[in-house]
This record gives structure tokens, sequence and C-alpha cells, in this order.
């Protein structure tokens, strides 16, 4: 299992994700997600995986090709696109591709099996930041203002502290502690979800990495998140108005 979460935020957008492919006790593998393609003041692309880890490296192998020097890249390279619309179009293309072709390579044993989900973000000049959904089936759909963020994998954890807490207005800084929190109440309650964590920040119209990090466990900013959150939710819960047996029967 996995887990990726995508938002888009007034600043540009904000991507994190795990790194954790298998869980059990003695067998733990981890492999990167998050992957991104550059043109220097004029766009980027960024994508991270969920699903099927042999799915999700063939799609990435297969979009990594098409981006080969200019003179050799084809039309459909996510670095020649004209839109970020067309660049979830391709992704889609290249996902539905694998999958079909997986299965079918599988028979019976294959029906059903071999998916991913993909988000997809990045930004286009003179064009705003996109983000999108990309089903296994190759279809997609946007984030909004009234769907600012999507999550892939093991999203019913780290869901509530996201919509609870998320504001397009907030700084960069705010939304990397939001993802933190989100991804710490995931990994408390979910083994294969798993450090170290990639994140990357792109503000609009910086076309590259505003900031790349990988998170690992000694970490002393995310222990010290996890750590404040745990003993925050200790404190509000005491907080919280007692509850009596003898109070409804008190008032009778």
């Amino acid at each position: 299992m996995t887990y990726c979460v995508g938002m888009v935020m007034d600043r540009g957008l904000v991507l994190m994700s795990d790194t954790r492919t298998n869980s059990g006790v003695d067998n733990i593998s981890v492999f990167r997600k998050m992957f991104h393609w550059t043109v220097p003041g004029e766009r980027i692309v960024a994508l991270m995986t969920a699903g099927n880890l042999a799915t999700t490296q063939a799609v990435i192998s297969r979009l990594e090709e098409r981006t080969k020097a200019p003179e050799d890249r084809s039309i459909h390279s996510l670095l020649e696109v004209p839109t970020m619309f067309q660049a979830a179009v391709e992704t889609g293309r290249v996902l539905r591709e694998v999958v079909l072709e997986t299965q079918e390579e599988n028979g019976e044993q294959g029906r059903g099996r071999f998916t991913a989900s993909l988000i997809l973000a990045g930004q286009i000049k003179g064009m705003e930041p996109r983000l999108f959904l990309i089903y296994p089936e190759g279809n997609f759909i946007e984030a909004s203002w009234d769907t600012p963020f999507f999550q892939v994998g093991e999203t019913k954890y780290g869901r509530p502290i996201l919509i609870r807490g998320y504001d397009r207005n907030l700084s960069f800084e705010d939304a990397v502690k939001l993802l933190m929190v989100s991804f710490d109440s995931t990994l408390k309650a979910n083994l294969s979800v798993g450090l170290p964590l990639d994140l990357m920040v792109i503000e609009r119209d910086a076309f590259a990495p505003t900031h790349q990090k990988r998170i690992e466990a000694s970490d002393a900013y995310f222990e010290s998140v996890s750590s404040g959150w745990s003993e925050a939710l200790r404190n509000a819960f005491h907080s919280l108005p007692d509850y009596s047996f003898y109070r409804e029967a008190e008032r009778d």
C-alpha cells in the first residue's frame, strides 16, 4: 500500500508521498513514488504513483523514454504537450496501455490486477498550476477549489486532517505541516505506509521545485510534529465536557 497527497494552493502546489511498497515483519521495501520533469523557465510536470509496482515503474519508464534530447522527443512527451490537460491525457493513455497489456499477458489471473492510480501536477508557462487524479482506466478528474487536494493509496486515516485544516491561503510552510500531520496519522494507523517520505513544493511560475526533501525516520522536525500532535490530541480530549451516566436521571 502507499499514501500520496497532492494539494493546490493559491501560491502553487505541494506534494508528498511515502516510499513503502511491501510490509511485514521481515519484508519492507522502499521505492520512490514521486517523479518530475522540467524545462527551465517553461514548465514543470510532477507525478506520484500508487498501486502495482511493476505497473507504475513501466508507466514511468515509458514517460521517461519520451523525454529524450529535444531532437528525438516525441510530440507526446510531457515536455512537449501544449497544456497540462494534454499531459494528463497522455499519462492516462500510457497507464491504460500498461494495465491492459499486463493483464492480457497474465490471462485470467491478471484480470482486475496490476492496476495503479496517479496524481499529476505541474504548470506550463502562461497557464495556471494544475492537479489531476488519473484512474487505472486512463480517465481523470482535475482539482478545483471545491476539491483542492487528491489522495491515492491508504487515504482514510489522513483525510479528516486535510478536510479540517486545509485553506487555499495557507503558507507553504503551514501546508507542509498539515501534510505531515496527515501522514503521521496514517503511519500510526497502517503499517503498509512508511517512512521515508518525499516532499516537493512547486511555487507558481517557478517551473522548478521550490523545495525538495526526503524525510527520514530520524528527521527532528517530523518527530516534533508527531509528538506535538499526539499531545495536542490528548489535551483536546481531556478539555471536552465529561459525560455523566447520572445527569439525565438527575434532571428527571
